[in-house]
């Protein structure tokens, strides 16, 4: 049974979305994924939000552009945590649905990470999980200590190279 679900409205959100999908497989947690239009499938996102529930799901983060309806409608149907992820691909930048991710009314909150920033929406679902899963917890302790590594070797090489020599990284 999936912890996570991630949600998007429309196909051609996939390529953003499956960043979250791939970093929860990186951390080993069961996850679906679904393209349910708030818009056009009402009927059918009331029925899958009706169901997280009672299927053991945790956490949604819900890709949405545009108006961005489908986080706050889930979080109207889901009493557990919805991390929205704003899309770009309307007004530039995806202003309008960082804007309206941003402006749930009171009583219906949506977590909101950067426009296209599924995989800080997979990382901050994990962090939720983590609050009660000691093994995921530690898988994130050393997800931070390799970017850490990470940063402090590329330093190394800017140190050693210099900028000239240090190429595209």
């Amino acid at each position: 049974m999936p912890l996570v679900s991630i949600i998007m409205g429309s196909a051609s959100d996939i390529k953003v979305m499956s960043k979250a999908a791939a970093v929860l497989e990186e951390f080993g947690v069961d996850h679906e994924m679904r393209i349910i239009s708030a818009h056009r499938e009402p009927d059918q996102l009331f029925e899958w939000a009706g169901s997280l529930e009672d299927r053991g799901v945790k956490v949604v983060i819900a890709g949405a552009g545009m108006a961005a309806h489908l986080p706050g409608m889930i979080s109207a149907l889901f009493p557990l945590p919805v991390i929205g992820v704003p899309l770009s691909g309307g007004l530039p930048g995806g202003v309008d649905a960082l804007l309206s991710e941003l402006q749930m009314p009171p009583g219906v909150p949506v977590a909101v990470v950067a426009v296209d920033g599924a995989k800080n929406g997979a990382l901050m679902a994990l962090r939720i999980l983590a609050a009660s899963d000691p093994e995921i917890l530690e898988k994130l302790k050393g997800y931070t200590r390799r970017m850490c590594e990470d940063v402090q070797e590329k330093d190394r090489l800017l140190q050693e190279k210099g900028y000239k020599g240090f190429g595209e990284n």
